[in-house]
């Protein structure tokens, strides 16, 4: 069961190209390889034979050219994660709506330069059911030092996929990544969220790409250090996945010279798989900490309320339908406002029929400022508890789009409700960065939360976290003229894309 949900954001004007300092110029061949995972061999697609992908290191300023060339059996396109393309949206590697998707046997080049911005980020197939396995790191290292922290000792790059085993290995310990340090030294993690690595009879992926760069100075005792992945999903009647924990420990030597500590790790306290409030409480503190900080934009142009949910549609284009989970006569959707994303048969990219004749694109229609009808989103009594689709509300499809004004101040506002299976889910945004004002549990009150927005050192992300049966508040300016989306990833195989 695969849904999808689009919308696309235009913005339109013009200004002058980054300067950009070197070259970093990389060649992508994708291809089918087998690998084994979990001692079973499996076709995956990779990208120069290796899973993860290539990592890409620049500094910022820097301009990135990448020859992608696809030998796999499918169509392919790559979106680089977090990077802003700033007047250069055409390389954000979107299929239909900046670029047509890479045939096999294709070749496709991508240009761009990385303009403002530093940090940990990641490149991946736009492809649902390929990112598992087609991306990689994409590092951006600031031109001029800011003295956040000291040096490092030591960098190691990590990638958590919740698809990983562990070297192979059917154990819960076994030596696969052997780095060594020494106490009382310093080094950074740069982490990267990949992916999930389905057998390929899923439809869609699993997907939450945050990147966090974190500074572990070793100094405490030995046996203290465990790093721990663990699935969160939300509590039944929702379907219950198998939670298997994967842990790695971070082992060093006691003085310089001196040997590995053989002390037994000791395994930390997790909290329970299904408290998804731990996460909420966690995003929910998190504050801005550059010193030189965005100011918040106060001033507001346009503002919108978006409830994301499930809605269900009948096949074949009917009016009428039985609605259920037992019944083939309707589908299970991703919406916004009640609205979902269906592709129009085009032969061209959105970005270039827009560009050619935007007057002509009859069939884009307007993406709802709030939903048709408001209710008690996060009643719990709605949680779905028999055959789904039954309450379901009847939604309808569409091409979605929001044009905004250059420089407009646009406040979203980002709604769960319990119909959603009761998740939480992240939004990304391409293209631009969003300020997160404020989250909460329960239904939105505009009277009363705006008194809870964080106008003064609120966190500035690409991907923000919609809270289980709750709300998050973010603002953006649209500076980045082009056709750009933002999409919600739906656990559970549906996947819904809009802005």
């Amino acid at each position: 069961m695969a849904a999808v949900a689009i919308a696309f954001v235009f913005f339109l004007s013009a200004t002058a190209l980054s300067v950009h300092a070197a070259v970093v110029e990389h060649t992508f061949v994708v291809s089918q390889v087998n690998m084994t995972h979990l001692c079973k061999e499996t076709p995956v697609i990779v990208v120069n034979g290796q899973l993860p992908g290539p990592a890409i290191e620049v500094t910022e300023g820097d301009s990135v050219v990448v020859h992608v060339v696809n030998k796999s059996p499918y169509n392919m396109t790559i979106h680089w994660h977090g990077v802003k393309q700033q007047l250069n949206c055409w390389a954000d590697g979107v299929p239909m709506v900046t670029q047509l998707p890479i045939l096999p046997n294709h070749n496709y080049t991508y240009r761009f330069v990385v303009s403002a911005q530093e940090g940990t980020l990641w490149w991946h197939a736009h492809v649902p059911l390929y990112r598992a396995t087609v991306h990689g790191m994409l590092i951006i290292r600031p031109r001029q030092a800011v003295p956040l922290f000291p040096k490092p000792h030591k960098e190691v790059p990590i990638i958590i996929g919740e698809w990983w085993g562990i070297c192979g290995h059917n154990q819960r310990l076994q030596q696969c990544v052997h780095t060594q340090w020494q106490a009382w030294r310093s080094l950074q993690l740069l982490w990267c969220h990949g992916g999930r690595l389905h057998d390929g009879r899923g439809a869609g992926q699993d997907i939450l790409a945050p990147n966090i760069d974190a500074l572990v100075v070793a100094d405490a005792s030995p046996g203290r250090y465990y790093m721990v992945a663990l699935p969160n999903q939300p509590p039944k009647p929702d379907f219950q996945s198998p939670v298997l924990p994967t842990r790695g420990i971070l082992q060093y030597s006691n003085t310089e010279g001196g040997s590995l500590s053989s002390d037994v790790p000791m395994s930390p306290e997790m909290p329970d798989n299904h408290d998804t409030m731990v996460s909420f409480y966690f995003h929910g503190n998190l504050t801005s900490l550059h010193p030189r900080h965005l100011p918040v934009p106060e001033r507001l142009d346009e503002r919108m309320f978006i409830k994301l949910d499930l809605g269900s549609v009948c096949k074949h284009d009917r009016l009428f339908c039985k609605r259920g989970d037992g019944s083939n006569e309707s589908t299970i959707l991703a919406t916004m406002n009640n609205v979902s994303f269906h592709l129009p048969p085009v032969s061209m990219s959105l970005l270039e029929a827009h560009y050619n004749n935007p007057s002509n694109i009859d069939w884009l229609q307007e993406l709802p400022d709030k939903p048709p009808r408001v209710f008690d989103f996060t009643d719990h009594s709605l949680i779905p508890t028999g055959p789904k689709a039954e309450h379901l509300e009847p939604t309808s499809k569409a091409a979605l789009a929001r044009r905004f004004r250059y420089g407009d101040v646009v406040e979203v506002v980002f709604q769960s409700t319990s119909l959603m299976q009761s998740d939480s889910n992240p939004m990304h945004l391409h293209g631009h960065d969003m300020f997160v004002l404020a989250q909460g549990q329960g239904n939105y009150d505009m009277e009363k939360d705006v008194a809870r927005y964080n106008l003064v050192n609120p966190p500035v992300v690409n991907t923000v976290l919609v809270p289980r049966l709750g709300w998050v508040a973010v603002r953006f300016v649209a500076d980045n003229p082009g056709a750009y989306m933002t999409y919600l990833l739906l656990i559970r195989r549906i996947q819904s894309l809009t802005m």
